[in-house]
């Protein structure tokens, strides 16, 4: 008989994460295997049933080689639910993949985001969960119902219990992050500054300008994203050339590509912040400037709810702890 229970699966993309939110919301992870056969197919086993009840599958992405793998884990667990008759069947995916490739910027282009959300939702996904997506009209690209969390909580509460907020500035990165930093700007009573950037080609920054003052101030630099950190660190110059006595990143997915690490623990940057949307362990011991913001509340929180048929919008301006 079903249970009516919540029934948490993960794959391998994040372990960590996936334990925290069972410990948060009191239930075992499902019993299921995901493995490889030699010739590198992915299969799953799943030993328990879900027949009738309610499935959260939590899969993010984490960077390089398996980010592709991780994404076919997903799928494939999904489908394994569809057909073993669950009654409904969401998806934990606190980082969207491909989710910078949301328009046809150039000729002959592909908008591959649009391509993941057919994928997931034809595996047979009935709801998506997910954190700070680069592009809210990701959200559109679903015929199924989409939560979008925001870490602006989290990182509200962070700032404020660890700076002198009152002497801080909110800054921008870019022009497409304004609005994500203007609000956290309002939601602090703080000025507001904006650096504008030109690019020669992807994932290398041309040339950078300051539009406001941080003379004497504490910079925090607000993104969705930290990839090969090259803005971050060029920001962070800008900024310190231009008074700034620290400057601080705060962002949600910390990706760290490539010698992103190395480049931080060079940079101007005192502190660069991220949460555990991505694993970055590994990472962290290898720059000490790395801190982290759990998401793991939020995300069993908004498993809950979702269960249970409440609201989540409460959680886009609650945090949990």
């Amino acid at each position: 008989m079903p249970s009516n229970a919540i029934k948490l699966l993960a794959g391998n993309s994040h372990p960590e994460l996936a334990k925290r939110v069972s410990e948060r919301l009191g239930v075992e992870l499902l019993d299921m295997s995901v493995f490889k056969y030699s010739n590198q197919e992915t299969s799953v086993i799943m030993r328990e049933s879900v027949r009738d009840e309610d499935v959260f599958v939590l899969q993010t992405t984490s960077p390089g080689e398996d980010l592709n793998d991780h994404l076919m884990e997903l799928l494939i667990i999904v489908k394994a639910c569809k057909t073993a008759s669950a009654r409904r069947i969401t998806a934990i995916m606190p980082n969207f993949p491909y989710a910078r490739q949301d328009k046809k910027d150039k000729s002959r282009a592909p908008i591959s985001a649009k391509l993941i959300a057919n994928m997931i939702q034809r595996a047979g996904c009935d709801h998506v969960i997910t954190m700070d997506l680069h592009a809210s009209q990701i959200q559109g690209f679903f015929d199924v119902p989409v939560d979008n969390l925001y870490a602006e909580p989290l990182t509200l509460r962070y700032i404020r219990e660890n700076f002198d907020y009152k002497n801080a500035v909110i800054v921008s990165p870019d022009a497409g992050g304004a609005k994500r930093a203007t609000a956290l700007a309002d939601r602090l009573d703080l000025n507001f500054a904006l650096i504008h950037k030109e690019r020669s080609r992807p994932n290398e920054v041309a040339r950078m300008t300051l539009v406001g003052d941080v003379q004497g101030k504490i910079a925090i630099l607000v993104d969705d994203m930290a990839d090969t950190c090259g803005t971050l660190c060029k920001a962070a110059e800008i900024l310190t050339n231009n008074g700034a006595k620290q400057v601080v990143a705060i962002v949600t997915h910390g990706i760290l590509s490539g010698n992103a690490c190395e480049k931080v623990t060079a940079s101007k940057l005192s502190r660069l912040v991220v949460t555990d949307t991505v694993p970055h362990a590994e990472k962290k011991a290898r720059c000490p400037k790395i801190d982290t913001i759990d998401v793991a509340p939020t995300l069993a929180e908004a498993c809950r709810r979702t269960h249970n048929g409440e609201s989540v919008s409460f959680l886009f301006s609650h945090a949990f702890v």
